[in-house]
């Protein structure tokens, strides 16, 4: 057995701050981007309520010049647009069709977001920073570097960060940064606060090949999980905001014409979890495989295995109901994010306070 490597494990640390440092300030930008684009956003609207009233009075004043009046409409300065129409500013915000959502597509547009830029990039660094702080883990260890909360919690923030960066080169989901941003930085900061655990070996039941196979496929299942449990609660704020707006209600929440519409969110939700699923069967598959190496039976009832049996339940039943019996809209979007809660729960409720076979690996099991 490999003896601890202490500087690698302080370097670990170290290197995990500067991660939660550039995580903190790339989710400001992302923040910020959100601001910007609700002030240009109230501006441009304003810009477009201005031209109208112009174009209004514009009408106005031709039918009094047909009646009679003798001016023109050089003479009344309203310029020489084609058939005599005020041209109203263009948006360069990349919409849909309904001009209040973003384009159903998710594909990015041709609009030049500054600082959603700096934000992508500053989350890229992040990223890299806290890649190298869980390498150096698993190198102080001298193995892999999820055999406890501690490292599991930090393992799936970065997971996150890459599903989350991965996505962007295909889809625009600029728009769920502050929030899967704000989750990374909420996992770093109850791995630091709440499950910090001293590197050290693994007890003799981790110490197997499944412990990669099993685990590496949990973190990444509840990786799409997050970022699914992130786009199901805007599919929720998008949703009651369209049928404000559908009612005749002005538009207070103009930031949402960034997110499209909530069926698209929840199309794209419902695909990504179905991908999430089939890697959380594998890892409850994988899960009975080892336990029946470590302790001689698949299936005992123990706490742990029983709170991921539930999970694989609920969301079972989110598509199941999704795809059979109709349950769109808000009522798919709250059993998504019921299963997630239920990934948090079996987490940190499960492994803190129930006691079980999956009870031995830092402050809980992983």
């Amino acid at each position: 057995m490999p003896a601890i490597n202490e500087g690698l494990g302080m370097l670990s640390e170290q290197f995990m701050l500067m991660a939660g440092l550039a995580y903190a300030v790339a989710f400001c930008a992302y923040a910020w981007d959100l601001v910007t684009y609700s002030k240009a956003a109230k501006a441009g609207l304003a810009a477009a309520e201005s031209g109208a009233g112009m174009e209004e009075n514009k009408h106005q004043l031709v039918a009094a010049g047909s009646a009679g009046l003798g001016a023109s409409n050089a003479e009344l300065g309203l310029g020489a647009g084609p058939q005599d129409r005020a041209v109203r500013p263009s948006s360069k915000t990349h919409t849909s069709d309904d001009g209040i959502t973003a384009g159903d597509s998710m594909r990015y547009g041709t609009e030049k977001r500054v600082v959603a830029r700096v934000a992508v990039a500053l989350t890229i660094v992040a990223a890299c920073v806290h890649a190298m702080a869980v390498v150096f883990r698993g190198m102080a260890a001298g193995r892999v570097p999820w055999g406890n909360m501690y490292e599991f919690c930090t393992t799936g923030g970065l997971a996150v960060a890459l599903v989350f960066l991965l996505v962007l080169t295909r889809r625009d989901l600029r728009f769920l940064g502050t929030f899967v941003i704000g989750l990374v930085l909420v996992m770093l900061t109850a791995a630091s606060v709440a499950f910090w655990t001293p590197v050290g070996h693994l007890v003799p039941a981790l110490q197997s090949y499944w412990l990669v196979i099993h685990v590496s496929i949990a973190v990444l299942s509840s990786a799409l999980f997050t970022l699914t449990f992130a786009m199901s609660v805007l599919q929720l704020v998008q949703a009651r905001r369209e049928a404000s707006i559908a009612s005749g209600k002005k538009d207070k929440a103009l930031v949402m014409r960034l997110v499209p519409n909530a069926l698209s969110l929840e199309n794209m939700s419902y695909r990504i979890n179905g991908i999430a699923f089939v890697g959380w069967t594998l890892t409850l598959m994988f899960g009975a495989i080892w336990a029946e190496k470590a302790w001689g039976r698949f299936w005992g009832w123990d706490t742990k295995e029983v709170w991921t049996f539930v999970i694989w339940v609920v969301f079972a039943s989110y598509l199941h109901a999704r795809a059979t019996r109709g349950w769109t809209g808000t009522r798919a979007a709250w059993l998504s994010i019921v299963g997630y809660l239920c990934v948090v729960f079996n987490f940190t409720i499960v492994n803190v306070y129930f006691s079980g076979l999956h009870s031995y690996a830092g402050v809980g099991g992983s």
